[in-house]
């Protein structure tokens, strides 16, 4: 790809491949909204323009499968339905509701934000994506989501797939400056939140990073790259050099954890108010390795993921009155802000 100069979309949409004409435009707008109308998936999130909801869609999705926050989503919103509930509701609780979902500081800022809306905003959302910015954890894009679904401001959304369905349009490498404005100069001020749904939509679905589904695109006749190759992930190069790849950081680790069950106990250990990873979640307690023997042979065997590291997780499934923690009631679990490998392992055993 090209780096783009001056070059906008809306020149591009004009230009590829008919005359240039806003109308090229206009009916690139029409297409992509009329498929999103008949083929966007019937998410939840969809049929609300309560911000709260909105919000909170949208916190759960960074970083997360969309498969994977579905049931979280509608728990979530069965403890804490409104602002008033989640900002009245202690720290643990929502850890608790978010356990399973990792990157716990986005729950721990979601707490501070609901917070925050109750003392300086009687619980009320801003309706500007600029005011939005302001409260914690909330940053550009989400503001513009909040803003451009809930309150049909005209303001453009970027993350990973808008970034891709942008620079496929036209063809060039952009900066992300650039891709924010090019993004606002398509947008469809009339749907500003349809439209920025069905541009994520067409990048999560369609214009996919590897393997994208050219054929079936509504809008590849505007698109400068259909039909090239592009099924290697997004490569942007900045103006003036191009940038380096990156080198596989993952980290893979090896341990062993008891699980150790009586009386309708759970032994759970809270990890250090001060750890970088997850600090004041439960987990089950770790164990040292033990040699390979079949005496101390694993119950089950996970792997599991947290940020660059790959762990396998070897899991001995038997009463230890050595080991340390607490013994938590497993009817009380589900007010205990446990980790998601615990979660899975408890899921696993049947326990939960």
């Amino acid at each position: 790809m090209r780096v783009l100069t001056s070059n906008t979309i809306e020149t591009r949409l004009a230009a590829f491949p008919g005359p240039p004409t806003g109308k090229d435009l206009a009916a690139f707008r029409r297409a992509l909204l009329r498929w999103y109308d008949r083929h966007r998936r019937d998410l939840p999130w969809r049929k609300t323009r309560d911000p709260y909801r909105i919000w909170i869609s949208e916190i759960m999705l960074q970083q997360t499968r969309v498969a994977a926050v579905l049931e979280h989503y509608r728990i979530f919103l069965e403890r804490f339905p409104n602002v008033e509930a989640l900002a009245a509701a202690p720290e643990d609780a929502v850890l608790a509701a978010w356990s399973g979902l990792g990157y716990y500081r986005r729950a721990r800022r979601l707490h501070q934000c609901g917070k925050a809306l109750m003392e300086k905003h009687d619980g009320r959302f801003p309706r500007s994506a600029e005011a939005l910015e302001t409260l914690p954890g909330i940053g550009r894009y989400t503001a513009a989501a909040i803003a451009s679904i809930a309150f049909d401001e005209p303001i453009a959304v970027v993350d990973g797939n808008v970034e891709r369905v942008v620079e496929r349009l036209t063809g060039y490498d952009l900066t992300q400056p650039q891709i924010w404005q090019q993004a606002q100069s398509i947008l469809n001020t009339a749907r500003p939140g349809d439209f920025n749904q069905s541009m994520m939509e067409l990048g999560a679905t369609i214009c996919l990073p590897r393997d994208p589904k050219c054929p079936t695109c509504p809008v590849r006749k505007w698109c400068a790259t259909q039909q090239s190759t592009i099924t290697m992930e997004r490569r942007a190069s900045p103006p003036g050099g191009s940038r380096k790849p990156i080198p596989n950081r993952q980290v893979r680790k090896e341990i062993w954890c008891a699980l150790n069950q009586r009386d309708g106990h759970i032994r759970l250990v809270e990890r250090p108010g001060k750890s970088s990873l997850m600090p004041g979640m439960w987990e089950l307690p770790l164990l040292q390795q033990p040699h390979r023997t079949p005496a101390f042979a694993p119950w089950r065997t996970f792997r599991h993921s947290i940020t660059i590291t790959d762990y396998t997780v070897h899991v001995r499934r038997s009463y230890d009155p050595r080991a340390k923690g607490e013994w938590i009631p497993i009817a009380s679990i589900s007010h205990v802000p446990i980790t998601g490998l615990t979660r899975k392992i408890l899921k696993a055993a049947g326990i939960i």
